[in-house]
């Protein structure tokens, strides 16, 4: 589907239920996107899955919203002046339900990728009509209602109502069709007094019958259906750019003609009897009835004297419009029309032709063509700007490519800018800040977090090579504490030097954060052990862990880095600087945070430390069970 659905969603969204709302649902659908472009192409399931999102989050049902994004739709297409359009198809709203597939035909040329649906009515009264509608997409019959429902209301002042009465699976050119058949209850007595009244014009100024012939001479692309879905009649041109115009007449129409627009539907009696007000395109397949000849264990010697002109053996696949010279195949559009005095259907059509050189490919000359269908003229005109049309389309395309190529590499590099900006400063507080909000107001503080302080031992250089070895050294330590973190759900403030520091609870609060740090420091030595650095050696880690309050906040412009300020952080330092190689040294406060059974903690006895005196500090080890 294209950004344009999308963007009508976030931006309702946002304004009934505001911009951390929004937030919260991109986060929950997991949606990869945080805007959305109008002529993009995105899945179908981007809308479904928000629409579960703010279920999720404001209590409501999937489907109320599901009927929410469809309002928000109607009511979006108007700031792009589609609402002309809309009001332009008719009086009464049921001459926009019978236009919708034409709409969707004029929108094609701006959206030329769009998937549209068809629709048709059928039991058409002054209470209302039945709506069957026909899709290639799956799960959006509430998102229909909720269009259906804001039209009415908005463009025609009418209060529908809507009921599912059948929902089947069909089939149509090897593609599954959702078929939904809707009732639609509203006030539909002033189209029925209208429809009367033509009628009543219409029987007062009855014609003396005229022959079929004479209406396939006035129509000479004309074709005639029966309920059957037999050809019964072709008008005289057509007949002559068949290869077998007798083979034509008394076939099934599927057998030689094949339905280009609309798209969502398949080729039956009940289809062109509902859809006569939408605008038909058919391709006609020039070699069908010789193919069948050729393919046909029974055909004649005539069959084999004509495929032997060809040279070339006729397959099906072969009958395609960009198949060989003098078989293209003949693109007609047009109308269907019921007469019902012999129960036939007429499908009143033209040849869509781009310029000159397309007639000799399809049998075709200039008096061949229609003069009061405008045909010739179309032809002449599209021959004459035919080639600025083609750089036009050509240069389009490419802008399109380009475009398209643009926003996934945008995507990319916003991922990655994501990623580092996360990497210097927790999501929540990033968000906080990209939402306008100064770096003052992510100044917290914490009542109860935990530090550690990890330092390098053994490692030093004083030559240019030691030095390499030693920045080596630490990327493969830090890159290997790096995997841990977000296994404990632990938060790295940063490295200096040999030093790495990290902190648990903060800004996350969690009432486990001695508990992770402890878990996540074991496995560090535990990890960093294994570890066999570029130069040969082995390197050990003393680590230091404090817990207490703090506080916390981003600081600096150029690179701003998420820091902690306290007593709480000096001390952790000092049970780094006083720790021993390949322990982990916690203060009694952290002990008396960490359960018993889950980690032998042996006394080290007092310890001199800096500005504090005396302390008694612990071992921690991983329990032995």
């Amino acid at each position: 589907m294209y950004g344009m659905l999308l963007e009508s969603v976030q931006h309702f969204v946002q304004l009934e239920y505001g911009e951390e709302v929004w937030k919260e649902v991109l986060r929950l659908s997991d949606c990869p996107y945080t805007v959305f472009n109008t002529h993009q192409i995105y899945p179908d399931c981007v809308i479904p899955s928000l629409a579960l999102a703010c279920a999720e989050i404001t209590s409501d049902s999937y489907d109320s919203f599901m009927n929410f994004f469809g309002r928000c739709f109607i009511r979006y297409m108007g700031r792009f002046g589609y609402d002309v359009s809309i009001q332009a198809t008719g009086r009464f709203f049921t001459d926009f339900l019978q236009n919708v597939d034409n709409l969707h035909s004029q929108f094609r040329f701006t959206y030329p990728k769009m998937e549209s649906p068809s629709m048709y009515l059928t039991e058409v009264n002054e209470n209302g009509c039945n709506l069957v509608y026909s899709s290639v997409r799956q799960g959006f019959k509430h998102y229909l209602m909720g269009q259906l429902q804001q039209v009415a209301m908005e463009y025609f002042h009418l209060d529908v109502t809507t009921t599912v009465l059948e929902t089947r699976l069909s089939n149509a050119n090897n593609r599954s069709l959702y078929v939904i058949t809707l009732r639609l209850d509203f006030d539909n007595s002033q189209y029925i007094m209208e429809a009367l009244r033509r009628n009543s014009n219409m029987q007062t100024t009855r014609l003396t019958p005229v022959p079929c012939e004479m209406l396939l001479r006035l129509f000479p692309f004309g074709i005639l259906i029966n309920s059957s879905m037999k050809v019964v009649g072709v008008g005289d041109k057509l007949a002559q750019v068949s290869d077998n115009s007798e083979n034509i007449l008394g076939d099934d129409v599927t057998s030689h003609f094949r339905i280009r627009r609309p798209k969502a539907i398949s080729f039956t009696w009940k289809n062109l009897y509902y859809l006569r007000s939408v605008l038909f395109s058919l391709e006609f397949l020039c070699g069908a009835g010789l193919a069948s000849q050729v393919e046909s264990p029974n055909h004649d010697n005539r069959g084999n004297e004509r495929a032997a002109e060809f040279n070339y053996a006729i397959k099906l696949h072969e009958l395609r419009r960009d198949s060989n010279q003098g078989m293209k195949n003949i693109l007609l559009k047009g109308q269907m029309k019921y007469i019902n005095d012999i129960n036939i259907i007429i499908f009143l059509c033209s040849p869509i032709l781009n310029d000159l050189d397309e007639l000799p490919e399809r049998g075709l000359f200039l008096n061949d063509l229609n003069l009061h269908g405008l045909s010739r003229e179309m032809v002449l005109a599209g021959w004459q700007h035919n080639s600025k049309l083609e750089l036009t389309f050509d240069k389009a395309e490419q802008r399109s490519i380009k475009l398209e190529q643009s926003y996934k590499l945008l995507d990319t590099w916003k991922r990655r800018s994501d990623d580092l900006l996360y990497s210097m400063i927790p999501k929540t507080v990033a968000d906080r800040l990209r939402g306008g909000n100064s770096s003052l107001t992510t100044c917290e503080s914490f009542d109860s977090v935990t530090i550690m302080f990890c330092d390098l031992v053994g490692i030093n250089s004083t030559t240019v090579e030691d030095a390499m070895d030693l920045v080596s050294s630490m990327n493969e330590v830090f890159s290997c504490i790096d995997e841990l973190m977000d296994k404990y759900h632990v938060y790295k403030v940063e490295t200096v030097g040999q030093i790495y520091m990290a902190a648990s609870g903060a800004p996350e609060r969690t009432k486990t954060h001695a508990e992770d740090m402890a878990d996540l420091s074991l496995d560090m030595i535990h990890n960093i052990k294994s570890l066999r650095m570029p130069s040969g050696g082995h390197v050990e880690v003393r680590i230091g862990i404090h817990s207490g309050s703090t506080v916390a906040g981003v600081v600096g412009i150029k690179v701003p880095r998420y820091c902690f300020f306290g007593d709480t952080v000096n001390t952790a330092s000092r049970m780094q600087s006083t720790s021993l190689a390949g322990h982990v040294h916690i203060s009694s406060v952290t002990r008396d945070l960490l359960p018993q059974d889950r980690y032998v903690v042996t006394s080290r006895g007092f310890v001199q430390v800096k500005g504090k005196g005396d302390m008694e500090t612990f071992w921690l080890f991983p329990s032995t069970h």
